[in-house]
């Protein structure tokens, strides 16, 4: 598989939150720190998620916002 994003974190999946239609994935990558996707449990399903499961999170963002505390 060829994709355009370049931003690949791999990880491991600490939890799985699921809703009524969507799902919060928490992936732990490499600096210990845990990121959280949005996704459908359609696809949490066909990716066949579980906690401990070795996944890739794939960051494709046109702009990123930073703020800092006052």
């Amino acid at each position: 598989m060829k994709i355009s994003a370049r931003n690949q974190l791999k990880g491991k999946v600490v939890s799985i939150q699921e809703g009524a239609v969507n799902a919060i994935v928490g992936i732990e990558i490499r600096s210990g720190e845990v990121m959280q996707a949005t996704i459908s449990l359609n696809a949490v399903k066909e990716l066949e998620l579980k906690v401990g499961k070795d996944v890739y999170a794939l960051v494709k963002a046109t702009s990123v916002m930073v703020g800092v505390d006052d």
